[in-house]
């Protein structure tokens, strides 16, 4: 007996450690994680990570924009993220004259840097458990069976309360939010701070900051130089300003040091950053649900409408620049789907569910607690009441909403109908200006009608062949009167009378405004039943949710209870958090085995110039015939562009830097690879992926082919 339980023992401190899954609140880090972290190679302490009375390394990572993360690099405000999270951007100071996306931009000093109205950096000063505090405020709380443990704004104002409303005010840009956790079991306050002068300093061509496009999307092995440069400024006390000639580049309290000795299979890797929204908690009914019908209905709708903004893009160089982020937006969310319903088959997921379930059926049986029990069953059947109402929302969000633009006009229209009908002439002018500048906004710069319409005329026949004449917007029926159900005879009518189908249709009653033209409209009639249609299936919808948030917090409580909270993560929320695990490799299928790394010379192996997704610029391609990589690379090792991690990660993680076990900024996370994409409700240790964009591939394209060697110079590197 003792040799035996030798031999276990030996046996069990042999086995290797392995990541865990998980996206970790930095606060509990030592309670949680730290441990296991150390053993892969962590080589820090928690507060050097987190740390709310000091700098540490969260304090070099911020939400860029409203999706995305990136990272301070320098002392200059110098921010990294990745290239398709800055696309907007580049995109909107792109022109035929001055295309930077096919030629990239490098801003060759400070005062050639491009200000970006709109966008935003936003700094994570404090994070705070205050579940005492809410759970105390929500028992006063008049209305104990009301929403608002979950209420953003119920929250958001507590809050302010905590805090005071002098705190805020002598702290310009600060503002705090609470957000629920484990599905409103626990709760925690985040203290932020805000700039919004943010401009452009560098991005690579399309030809490398999306390289592989479409095709390579969600796939490894991957040869992506996915990142875009910005400069986060201030105003002369350092605190956030609208953008302003006088501002001066915004000195963080910490950016993060620059590697420059590369990565091996095994090293240890962690990545911070801002994950949108994963699943861990749903039940086998809700596995089958999101793929049934959400990812089902995505895929087979954006399929149709990619097919045709493509061939449009590639007929006309001009729409190719309208639609390039239209397009790129579109085929992320629709590849993503196609995965996530690839691993729920490959790997079960709803008997992944359902054995967790039946364990804790088992153990509320065993410990007298029913509600858990009570809690699963009101879930089945809220998914099963619900079904049909959610497919005919999908169907109508997807082809009809999200995929036909003309649905955005603007359709408050009664104030001008009303001053025309007064002849009051001094307020006809003024709708009739506001009704010109909402005009304007929707059809922009980056709007084809002539796409448009063709769009349309492909969703709109999906849509009716999928839906019930009697469920569909009260304007298609009128369709159907009208045409015989001839969707294409339809939208040429909306177009062909419509003020708002074509700048002639709306100058022509610009010129001559008229009550009858705006109240007959076909197009503000169509968007106007379609948006209405949107609003009584939310409604719908909508009155599940009370029910369903009221079970789920049991449910979820019932499994803290079961498994012990030290070994659970909240689902991420776009709050601040902790992936770690090893640069690996992985076997995807049968005899299907890739390795962690790729090179330049994938890209020259890849390279199709009539393919407009593996087009290699000339200049990297004498940067690789010279091979003049140092101190980035060398001749021998090649010059390193991507690697994988099986850390786990999800939109928005994108732009995430990527650090060794010394803290030290190893590459930028981009992307997950096919087989992993599930991992957002079930974590996939054999398949999932992270893939990232090594840092020094990313030095090599600003110094060499950007010629932007300033830059180089404002940062820590290590070798």
């Amino acid at each position: 007996m003792k040799k035996i339980l030798l031999l276990l023992a030996i046996t069990t401190l042999s086995l290797p450690v392995v990541a865990d899954e998980g996206m970790w609140l930095l606060p509990l880090l030592r309670q949680q994680k730290l441990e296991e972290m150390k053993k892969l190679g962590l080589q820090v302490e928690d507060y050097d990570i987190y740390n709310p009375d000091s700098s540490s390394l969260k304090d070099a990572v911020v939400i860029f924009g409203s999706g995305c993360t990136g990272e301070f690099v320098s002392d200059q405000g110098l921010l990294l993220t990745n290239h398709h999270c800055g696309y907007s951007q580049i995109q909107q100071h792109s022109s035929l004259e001055n295309d930077y996306l096919t030629n990239g931009f490098w801003a060759s000093s400070k005062e050639k840097e491009l200000p970006n109205p709109g966008l935003t950096v936003t700094l994570i000063d404090k994070i705070d458990d205050v579940t005492e505090y809410v759970t105390k405020a929500l028992e006063a709380d008049p209305d104990p069976n009301g929403m608002n443990y979950l209420s953003p704004s119920y929250l958001n104002k507590l809050a302010e309360k905590k805090v005071g409303g002098k705190f805020l005010q002598d702290n310009p840009g600060t503002g705090v939010e609470i957000k629920p956790f484990y599905g409103g079991n626990k709760y925690y306050m985040f203290t932020t701070k805000k700039y919004s002068d943010v401009r452009l300093v560098g991005a690579p061509p399309s030809s490398i900051g999306k390289f592989g496009a479409d095709t390579d999307n969600w796939m490894w092995p991957r040869h992506t130089g996915d990142f875009s440069v910005f400069r986060v400024y201030a105003d002369a006390s350092g605190n956030p300003s609208e953008y302003k000639p006088s501002n001066v580049p915004l000195k963080p309290k910490k950016w993060l040091k620059i590697s420059l000795n590369g990565v091996k299979e095994n090293d240890f890797a962690m990545i911070l950053g801002f994950p949108g929204r994963t699943n861990k908690f749903y039940t086998s009914w809700e596995v089958a649900e999101r793929r049934d019908i959400d990812n089902s209905v995505r895929i087979k709708i954006r399929d149709i409408r990619q097919k045709v903004m493509l061939e449009e893009m590639m007929r006309d160089p001009q729409v190719r620049i309208q639609y390039a982020s239209k397009y790129a937006s579109s085929t992320n969310a629709h590849k993503n789907a196609i995965g996530s319903n690839w691993a729920i088959n490959k790997r079960n997921f709803e008997k992944v569910k359902l054995d967790v379930q039946d364990k804790l059926t088992a153990w509320s049986k065993q410990n007298n607690k029913p509600e858990y029990i009570e809690a699963m069953q009101a879930l089945k059947q809220i998914v099963t009441d619900r079904k049909d109402l959610r497919f005919r929302s999908w169907m109508l969000d997807e082809a009809l909403i999200r995929g036909i633009e003309f649905t955005g006009i603007p359709t408050e229209v009664d104030p001008i109908i009303d001053a025309l009908k007064k002849k009051d002439q001094k307020a006809i002018k003024e709708q009739l200006t506001l009704l010109n500048m909402a005009y304007k906004r929707f059809n922009n710069k980056d709007y084809s009608a002539a796409v448009d319409k063709k769009i349309a005329k492909a969703l709109l026949k999906a849509y009716a062949a999928e839906i019930p004449l009697i469920m569909q917007p009260a304007c298609l029926i009128d369709c159907e009167k009208k045409f015989e159900g001839n969707t294409d005879m339809f939208i040429d009518y909306l177009f062909a009378e419509s003020i708002f189908g074509s700048d002639r249709n709306f100058n022509r009653f610009m010129n001559n405004p008229t009550v009858k033209a705006l109240e007959n409209d076909p197009m503000i009639k169509f968007a106007k039943s379609v948006r209405g249609e949107k609003l009584a299936l939310k409604a719908a919808l909508d009155g599940f949710d009370d029910s369903y948030a009221a079970a789920h917090k049991t449910f979820v409580k019932g499994i803290m209870e079961m498994q012990g909270e030290k070994n659970l993560f909240p689902d991420a929320n776009s709050t601040l958090r902790l992936a770690y695990g090893q640069v690996r490799g992985y076997n995807a299928r049968d005899a299907v085995n890739y390795g962690y790394k790729t090179t330049l010379e994938g890209v020259m192996e890849k390279e199709d110039p009539n393919n407009w997704e593996f087009v290699v610029p000339d200049k990297l391609k004498q940067l690789y015939e010279a091979k003049n990589y140092a101190p980035y690379g060398s001749p021998e090792e090649g010059m390193p562009v991507a690697f994988t991690a099986n850390t786990h990660t999800t939109g928005g993680n994108s732009g995430s830097p990527v650090l060794n076990g010394r803290g030290e900024l190893i590459g930028l996370n981009f992307d997950r690879n096919w087989e992993g994409v599930g991992g957002d409700i079930q974590y996939l240790p054999e398949y999932q992926r992270s893939i990232i964009v090594d840092i020094r591939y990313v030095l090599f394209l600003i110094d060499k082919y950007g010629d932007a060697g300033y830059l180089i110079d404002e940062m820590d590197l290590q070798k």
